[in-house]
């Protein structure tokens, strides 16, 4: 059978890596070279779809049709506060699906990000199936461990409609361990945590390595920071500075927020080496009365870190909470392992230092080392590499609504994984009939706050005063986060249970109509990729309708 490939589906940069015939794992690079592919899609007019560095390009003068960032919409809803703030700064349309989810609308037509991701992904399975010169298939993908059941489906949908087989959703720090190769270090258990700060996604994880098994003790994280932030305080700052000076008010300008985010990146790495840097963006735009806008501005590092103190304040909470849930202490720790471009910021790794009491390791490249561990992974799965075994856990709690907005937690956050729970409810109100549970995964006592899996009923309950009917409610989660839920009466033995399968936001129906059409266009353009990045087609037909009945055992 073909290899299964690595890939860490990056919110800036995504990367493909295998295990090579001396069971090491390495990264691969297509014909152009590059060892990551920058997560950037990109639509012409006439149809034409560029991926990675060539979509990237177009974003000065094709702003409007290209998508960066997917990974911070991919299993998310419109109104969540972080996707809003995307959508104030982003020179691209965000707009809601008919079940609220984010989608991006180009060229008039709206596209799910797993879409959007899927073509990142059959991007990255070209670059391999060039470097290895054969079919490529099945692949382990990896998330943030933050991510809930959610963004891991909807990952899952965009490997499929990318034609992969994902045989495995990793979590991002468990992969970095693994490449880092915690298991082979030393003698005996050992503790150490995993900082994960890429460019959309903030991970913790506190893992315990023994005898090749490692197993992950707590999680933590912030779905809603990443590199991308310390960007847009930058690009915000330079956006008022123009306004206050010009009264020009960039937002309005594509081409020119473009160009300035691209400033801001740039400076922004440019100060993990340098202490100063220059800002020189000239015909950024025209003033009120057409002249030139030639913007030019020193940025030092102190003014950056100053700028952006509240979001490097935000990394120490989940850690802390990790530590608290793993029931450690920092000075307990062996190791902090750095893992994201972000990493590379001084300012990041004093606080990884200030939190955990010393200095982390930097031995592995932070933008490959993810790929790098789920090739190492998926050499495990198909029995190439046999020297580590992973023991996960649940990224959060989950439960069920009480009252009008309560949440009780059935399963708390960190569960190890597969994991199986109990609780014992009784009836409110006397001869009640049937009870109506309704199933929550979050993290907040505000039910509203969380994310609904679905809901079990129990009817024909024995009459009786409140209290009377007691109702155990028995939850099961297995190594592929699918949740089974039982609900029985005691009394009575009647139950209820329904099997709630991970739902990324599209139908199965929806995404096989989407590789129907994405093969049809294909097939009609007689055009096949020619560099693995470009590819002929067009955005008609991307507004998918959407069945009137879900199915009961889908997460809605």
């Amino acid at each position: 059978m073909s290899k299964i490939i690595g890939i860490d589906l990056g919110t800036t940069n995504s990367c493909v890596a295998v295990l090579d015939n001396k069971g090491q794992p390495t990264t691969l690079s297509g014909l152009d070279n590059e060892r990551t592919t920058p997560s950037w899609v990109s639509w012409s007019t006439s149809g034409e779809v560029a991926v990675g560095t060539r979509a990237k390009r177009q974003a000065v003068t094709n702003a409007s049709a290209t998508v960066y960032g997917v990974k911070r919409l991919i299993g998310r809803k419109v109104n969540a506060d972080d996707v809003s703030w995307f959508a104030k700064l982003a020179p691209f349309r965000i707009v809601a699906a008919p079940n609220g989810d984010a989608w991006v609308r180009v060229h008039g037509q709206p596209i799910s990000p797993q879409e959007v991701a899927s073509h990142i992904l059959r991007r990255v399975r070209l670059v391999a199936e060039e470097a290895l010169g054969e079919p490529v298939t099945r692949a382990v993908v990896t998330v943030p461990a933050y991510f809930d059941d959610a963004q891991r489906q909807a990952t899952r949908d965009a490997g499929q409609i990318a034609g992969l087989d994902v045989i495995r959703i990793l979590n991002e720090p468990t992969a970095a361990a693994l490449a880092y190769g915690a298991h082979r270090v030393g003698q005996g258990r050992r503790l150490i945590a995993v900082f994960d700060l890429g460019g959309g996604t903030f991970d913790v994880s506190i893992m315990s390595v023994d005898n090749g098994i490692f197993e992950v003790l707590a999680t933590g994280g912030d779905s809603a920071l990443g590199g991308e932030d310390w960007d847009r305080r930058l690009l915000e700052l330079i956006v008022d500075e123009v306004f206050d000076q010009y009264r020009v008010d960039l937002t309005g300008i594509p081409m020119a927020m473009s160009r300035l985010r691209e400033a801001c990146e740039n400076a922004k790495k440019a100060l993990s080496v340098d202490t100063e840097t220059l800002i020189q963006l000239p015909f950024l735009a025209n003033d009120q009365h057409g002249a030139p806008i030639n913007f030019e501005r020193p940025m030092t590092r102190e003014q950056m870190n100053g700028m952006t103190k509240d979001l490097l304040d935000r990394l120490e909470a989940p850690c802390l909470r990790a530590l608290k849930d793993a029931g450690l202490q920092p000075s307990e720790l062996e190791e902090v392992l750095l893992v994201g471009g972000m990493t590379r910021s001084l300012a990041v790794q004093a606080i990884v230092e200030r939190i955990f009491g010393r200095k982390p390791s930097k031995g592995a490249n932070p933008d490959e080392v993810v790929a790098l561990g789920a090739a190492h992974y998926a050499g495990i799965l198909s029995g190439d590499a046999s020297d580590a075994a992973l023991l996960d856990v649940t990224p959060h709690d989950i439960g069920i609504k009480v009252g009008d907005s309560g949440f009780a937690v059935v399963m708390p956050r960190n569960s190890m994984l597969p994991v199986r729970a109990k609780r014992l409810f009784a009836t409110t109100s006397e001869n009640q009939k049937f009870v109506s549970i309704e199933l929550y995964q979050g993290d907040s006592t505000d039910v509203s706050k969380n994310r609904k899996l679905g809901q079990v009923v129990l009817d024909d309950l024995p009459a009786g005063p409140p209290g009377s009917a007691r109702v155990e409610l028995v939850m099961t989660v297995d190594v592929e986060s699918i949740l089974s839920v039982t609900a029985r009466e005691l009394r009575t033995g009647r139950e209820a249970s329904v099997t709630i399968r991970p739902s990324g936001g599209l139908s199965q129906r929806e995404i096989v109509e989407i590789i129907t059409r994405r093969r049809h266009e294909s097939s009609h353009a007689g055009l096949l990729p020619t560099d693995g990045g470009t590819v002929r087609t067009t955005t008609k037909g991307h507004a998918i309708a959407r069945p009137d009945d879900d199915d009961d055992d889908e997460i809605k």
